[in-house]
Formats: structure tokens, sequence, C-alpha cells
């Protein structure tokens, strides 16, 4: 049915459309949803903590016997800098006092990477599949992960990270192309000016190494599909389609921004969190950044952002909000995530069938 079986052999899915885990936009209801249609839903665990997430795995685990796959962040934490939180607070200070509120208190984490505590998540609920992002954990716990069973996947961003992922036994890689939404996976360099889009990424990617390989960023219909298939890719991962369906978390706000979305209504910004990431453009992006080198580390920036956030939105204003989306969001249908999962795999199959190619 496809021209390349190798993701959906070696994850047990119907079909090679992989719900990219977009922590604090979906959860287990999308999860389900993806997995009961065929695909690979994913439960985003970057922002819970251990307990929290063994309850959502168990809610999925209690509505889909199908695959799931469960992601989680590998970063390094922060060192607390109170001088750059500092520095950072007084950048934003017109904003504090245009909008009547105080600065935020120094930051707490609000991404925590994959830890112990975590893996006896893994260990106990046995996903099919688990994730990562910003490369992988130390050995110990990556070969726990895999003794429990669960192939592991990891997002690469450059052939360089690719083939490091590969010899340290990833079994697929996720090409995550600059076009796509949410946090960059770039884990060996911090260098976003020679990022690569997704349509050069992946074919070098599918030729430097031998696992599957998973093209995401910039896929949103069947088109994109048929064209990551034609690079070499064994699957896809998309992300910002699935924010316009109704088991998407995020808010109306940020729904309402991304139906007026167009291709270039995102830029790539650290003011958030600290770390890139690609969102749409408000207004403190305009008048801040995007990009902002004196930004507090990841996951650190944002907390000073809160307030402001937290302000503006009661206004009905997106202007301190991360609003995450990829560049493809305009081409994005107004589904369930069930049905968005089939009609992207039926569009995949009629371009396949337009090109000649037999399904």
């Amino acid at each position: 049915m496809w021209p390349n079986h190798k993701l959906r052999d070696l994850l047990g899915i119907e079909l090679p459309i992989i719900q990219s885990p977009m922590a604090g936009a979906s959860g287990a209801a999308m999860a389900i949803a993806v997995s009961e249609a065929g695909g690979l839903g994913s439960m985003p665990c970057a922002m819970l903590d251990s307990d929290k997430a063994s309850t959502e795995i168990g809610i999925i685990r209690q509505r889909t016997n199908k695959p799931i796959n469960v992601n989680f962040f590998c970063h390094t934490p922060a060192t607390p800098d109170p001088v750059r939180h500092a520095a950072w607070q007084d950048k934003l200070e017109g904003y504090y006092t245009e909008l009547g509120v105080d600065a935020a208190a120094p930051p707490g984490a609000s991404h925590a990477p994959f830890d112990e505590a975590m893996c006896e998540v893994v260990e106990e609920h046995k996903p099919e599949v688990v994730s990562f992002h910003f490369g992988l954990p130390d050995k110990t716990l990556l070969d726990r992960v895999k003794a429990s069973g669960s192939i592991v996947l990891s997002s690469a961003t450059t052939v360089e990270e690719a083939l490091w992922l590969e010899a340290k036994n990833c079994d697929v890689i996720i090409a995550q192309g600059y076009e796509a939404g949410g946090h960059r996976g770039l884990f060996l360099s911090e260098d976003i000016s020679t990022q690569v889009g997704t349509f050069a990424l992946v074919p070098q990617i599918v030729d430097a190494v031998n696992v599957p390989v998973v093209a995401a960023g910039g896929i949103a219909d069947g088109r994109g599909i048929a064209a990551a298939f034609a690079l070499g890719a064994a699957g896809v991962q998309i992300g910002t389609a699935y924010l316009f369906t109704p088991e998407s978390l995020i808010s109306d706000l940020h729904r309402s921004a991304l139906l007026s979305a167009t291709d270039s209504a995102t830029a790539l910004t650290n003011l958030f969190s600290g770390k890139p990431a690609r969102g749409l453009v408000n207004r403190v992006m305009r008048e801040v950044g995007p990009m902002l080198a004196d930004a507090p580390p990841f996951p650190t920036a944002g907390a000073a952002l809160a307030p402001l956030k937290a302000k503006a939105e009661e206004s009905g204003l997106a202007d301190f909000s991360s609003l995450w989306a990829g560049q493809s969001a305009s081409l994005a249908s107004k589904l369930n995530a069930t049905d968005l999962t089939l009609q992207l795999a039926l569009d995949a199959q009629e371009c396949f069938n337009s090109l000649g190619t037999k399904t």
C-alpha cells in the first residue's frame, strides 16, 4: 500500500503517520484518536511530572490497544543565572509598566529532562515507541528503555546529528526540517543560521544512515507526504495540522491566530523558552526579537513573560503568548484527529496514484 514499508513494519502501525508530540498542545485524547485511526499517536511528557505522565499513559492504554509513542526531552538543565534573568526582566520593564503587572519571580523548571523517575514510567507501561528531543538520554537510561521493549526515535536537524543518533543505537531518525513548528531538536550545534529545510535534509539523512527516516516539518497534506516518500522517507511526523483538531489543547487565541496564518506568518524565536522554536509572530517577537542572544537559557526564559502573557490574554491578546506553528499552517484541514489521519493517508495515496506509483 505504501512505497516504503520499513516504518510500518517496525512500529506495527497501519499508516506511516506519526502525530507530533506537542507539549502543552496535545494530550491523551489526540494520541488515542490518531492511534485508533492507524497512525502513531504521541503523548508528550516534557511538561509533566512522572505521576501525571503515568496517569496520562494509563488513560491511553485504557482506550486503545494500538501502538503509542511517549515523548521526552533530553536537554541539560540550565544552571540558575539571577543576573541574566534580571537583565531579561529589565528589557521587558516597559511592558510590565504598560500592563500594570509585577515582574516574575525567578523561574522554575517548566520542561524536565528524561530521568530515573520517567524511566520507571516507561518500564511500567512499556509503550511500543519512546521518542526523544534534543538528542538521547545517557546510555544507562537508554539501555533500560530498550530493554523494556520500546523502539527508540529521536530528532535530527543535520546529517551529523543523524549519524550521532544512529551510532547511539537509535532505531528511527526523525529528520526535522527548518519549517517545523515548535522547538528545534538541534543538540550538536546552536547555530540556527545553517539549519536545513525538510526536503533538502531528508534525502541526505536517508543516504547517510541505515535506519528508517521520518520526515518532519512543513508537511500538512497528502502532497507533502508523497513528496517525503519520494525522497526516501519511510514515514512522516505531522504537528501543526493537528493543532486545528478539537482534540488540540491550545487556547482559543492560539486557534484563532492559526486560522489566519499565512506561509510567512512564523519565525524562529528563543524568547519564550530560551531555545529556538518556530511560532506565529506576535508583538513581543516583533518588538524585542525574535532571537535574542541574552535571553535566559532553556527552559527559563518564559518565566519573565508569564505575567505579561496572563494579563494580555485577559484582554483577548496573544502579544506575549507562544503560538507554536510550522510554515504549513495554511494547508491544514479542519477535521478531528481521527478523520485528519485517515484523510492524510487517503490524499497521499491519491498523489501516489497520480504520479503512477502503485499503492
